[in-house]
């Protein structure tokens, strides 16, 4: 009968409950097995890791407390911790949502550690620089897996029972105490009390793991019942790491989550690291009665500022996001012009808002890297329209210089630099990858993404005249197949993204009106690239043309003039 009740309660609850053999034997369960493979060996230069990370209380300022961060690569990622393999840990971007002339973060986080491994062989030092009234945050398990006593050597026993195992190291014949989850937990726990200081545990953060019903695999049977059961015990406050992301994960969809990690599946990319992050922030706002967010700055600060647009009755907007040849000074006839700036004018009034967030001097990489696009995502509404068109500026140096430039191509790759600037680390992907992301981002808003090929510019090439014959006197205006010209088509295509290949469209028009590069100038100004106020209305028109040519339902609002080309001289302003 106590067998059947003992694997009863082990179906019931499993791996947290511990029981003894009928013959008095101590029982404690396997440990959890390493599902992840993924060698973290940054404990292993241990030396190392403890002069890279800051002197535990270091940063407090005056009386003011201080915020330590424990856990793993999921929070501190590398010995450095500075992204020069490409993964960021969350703790990197934690400060960002505290209010730093009142409460300093410190973390001190290290990959590859376990509950047990942290507990033996760091907690001790950075427990030495707490205080009272500091707080600590507490995110371990994702390490607590693999065996007792041999290899990494870092198990703790599943669950939140009393019991601990003897064990003798293989390799090195060290013998040491192993005690449960929940064990190592209490301790952490009690130590922080002991200091007067304040410990609150955290939820795991989730991998890019799915079931079958769409939902992010959860360790809700495991890690964060123990955490639970734990928190309840010992009245301590839980916030819900994982759930929080997971539950923003399940919005993104797979093909987003992606991004959001690099090289596996359980690191963060620093796009999911900044994600986490905030996610963080989110769980400590909505912990009841934790006095921690009295710390936090203002929520409203956390996200990006929307797009400004009017006020009113509701109706499509389309957001045009792109270059300095569709924003640039847009102010007088005799000033350079972007073809976003004059854009409105082939749309029935009253029909679609027009906005204009492109920027001068960006690549997609950079319009991406300062937040310009992340404020149109979140300004994004079910049925708005996004007008993504780059290209000038995404060749190039890429850690050097302006260092803006992307990978050329479409695929999906990515290389770590460093950036010449500041000497920090950054993910590069190609153009095609940027791209992706936007129409991705877009659509999981609800909008509509349509993808336009680079304007060209005012250079040009002879013909060539055939073999044994005289030079042409026929010139063409320059094109550019097998660059961002012709990428932006290759993602179109992969995503089924409606497409308008201006790049063409216009080259086209100026082959058959202009001829030259010296007829052409009227539509340029200052230099080959930059439009007057004439070229942006007729890239304007050639959008209104191509835009014809697609299924995309934005061109059921063009006017009957939408593709007209613009008479030779321009008009004083962009509303003649």
């Amino acid at each position: 009968m106590k067998n059947l009740l003992f694997v009863i309660l082990t179906l019931l609850f499993p791996l947290a409950a511990v029981a003894q053999e009928p013959q008095g034997k101590p029982f404690v369960p396997q440990s959890l097995e390493d599902v992840n493979r993924v060698s973290d060996l940054t404990l292993d230069s241990i030396n190392i890791a403890k002069s890279a990370r800051p002197i535990p209380g270091s940063s407090r300022k005056g009386t003011n407390p201080v915020l330590f961060l424990v856990g793993n690569s999921t929070m501190r990622t590398g010995t450095l911790g500075n992204g020069n393999n490409g993964q960021w840990g969350w703790g990197y971007f934690a400060h960002l949502y505290f209010d730093e002339s009142r409460i300093s973060v410190e973390n001190h986080a290290l990959g590859g550690t376990s509950s047990r491994t942290f507990y033996r062989r760091l907690w001790p030092e950075v427990l030495a620089g707490i205080r009272e009234g500091d707080w600590v945050i507490i995110e371990l398990g994702h390490n607590d897996n693999g065996p007792y006593d041999e290899g990494r050597a870092r198990a703790s026993i599943p669950g939140v029972g009393k019991d601990s195992l003897e064990v003798t190291i293989k390799e090195t014949g060290e013998k040491e105490t192993v005690y449960s989850y929940g064990e190592y937990m209490r301790r952490f726990i009690l130590d922080v009390r002991s200091r007067g200081a304040h410990p609150v545990l955290c939820s795991l953060t989730p991998r890019n793991s799915w079931e079958a019903d769409g939902t992010i695999t959860r360790k809700a049977t495991t890690f964060t019942l123990w955490q639970k059961q734990i928190s309840a015990e010992m009245n301590v406050p839980f916030i819900d790491l994982e759930g929080t992301t997971a539950r923003k994960f399940e919005v993104f969809g797979p093909e987003k989550v992606n991004y959001h990690f690099y090289l596996d599946k359980i690191h963060s990319s620093e796009f999911g690291a900044r994600n986490n992050a905030r996610s963080a922030a989110e769980a400590i706002m909505a912990c009841e009665g934790l006095a921690l967010k009295d710390y936090l700055t203002h929520a409203d600060t956390w996200y990006p500022t929307q797009v400004k647009s009017q006020e009113g009755a509701y109706r499509p907007r389309v957001f045009f996001c792109g270059d300095s040849t569709m924003q640039n000074e847009d102010r007088d006839a005799d000033s350079m012009w972007g073809w976003g700036s004059v854009v409105s004018s082939i749309f029935k009034k009253d029909k679609v808002e027009v906005i204009n967030a492109g920027k001068a001097g960006r690549s997609a990489r950079t319009y991406l890297e300062e937040g310009r696009w992340e404020s149109v995502y979140n300004s994004l509404r079910p049925g708005d329209f996004v007008v993504i068109q780059f290209g000038h500026n995404d060749m190039g140096d890429i850690a050097t210089g302006k260092a803006r430039a992307d990978i050329s191509g479409t695929a999906d790759s990515s290389h770590v630099y460093r950036l010449e600037k500041d000497r920090s680390y950054k993910v590069v992907y190609t153009y095609g990858w940027y791209l992706r992301k936007m129409v991705l981002d877009a659509r999981e808003k609800g909008a509509i993404p349509i993808l336009v090929s680079m304007t060209p510019r005012n250079e040009w090439m002879q013909e060539k005249a055939p073999a044994g014959k005289k030079p042409s006197a026929v010139s063409h205006i320059e094109r550019r197949p097998g660059s961002c010209a012709t990428w932006a088509q290759e993602v179109a295509e992969q995503l089924n993204v409606p497409f308008v290949d201006m790049h063409n469209l216009t080259a086209d028009w100026l082959d058959k009106h202009a001829g030259s590069k010296e007829k052409a100038s009227p539509y340029f100004m200052n230099d080959h690239t930059h439009t007057s106020l004439l070229g942006a209305r007729l890239n304007a028109a050639m959008f209104a043309k191509g835009l014809k040519e697609t299924d995309c339902p934005l061109k059921k609002y063009l006017n009957a003039h939408s593709s007209r080309v613009p008479k030779k001289k321009a008009p004083t302003s962009a509303r003649e």
